[in-house]
């Protein structure tokens, strides 16, 4: 016999087709959950792990937690921290971080910076459109994005 005359195959074939069409029908009458990016803003999860941030200190919102140790350029497995400088100024006890060059391009977004840091000054952003035209434009200073950030 063929497919085409045996009931018994037709009506499988029947019921796989209501099947489908109920899965179908199921979606079609679903609220939506895509987010028309470009337009709308993304909720991004708590977990996001976007670039690295600068914290601020509590005490004085006008400086940095960082202390310039330098653990954080030293234990970099991908070298994307190329340089974190910082100057004693008169009057203060610690330094106070001047310059922070994070290079986005190798950064591999391990953690390893945010974890090793003994003072807890950096932790990850929750920016997730860094769309560029060239790779320098991924080289950032974190003082100067903490002003920024700092100023709006």
């Amino acid at each position: 016999m063929s497919g085409m005359t045996n009931p018994v195959a037709i009506v499988k074939g029947a019921i796989s087709l209501i099947i489908g069409l109920g899965v179908t029908i199921k979606a079609f009458f679903s609220p939506v959950i895509t987010t028309q990016y470009p337009r709308e803003e993304i909720n991004i999860s708590l977990r996001f792990r976007g670039h690295t941030k600068l914290v601020g200190d509590k005490e004085n919102p006008d400086r940095t937690l960082c202390i310039v140790c330098g653990m954080c350029e030293k234990n970099c497995p991908s070298g994307a921290i190329k340089k974190v400088e910082g100057e004693k100024k008169e009057g203060e006890k610690k330094k106070t971080l001047t310059t922070y060059i994070l290079d986005f391009t190798t950064c591999s977004q391990c953690g390893i910076c945010v974890e090793i840091c003994p003072v807890d000054a950096l932790a990850f952003s929750a920016e997730y459109n860094r769309a560029v035209y060239t790779r320098e434009e991924c080289h950032f200073d974190l003082v100067q994005e903490y002003e920024k950030r700092k100023a709006h």
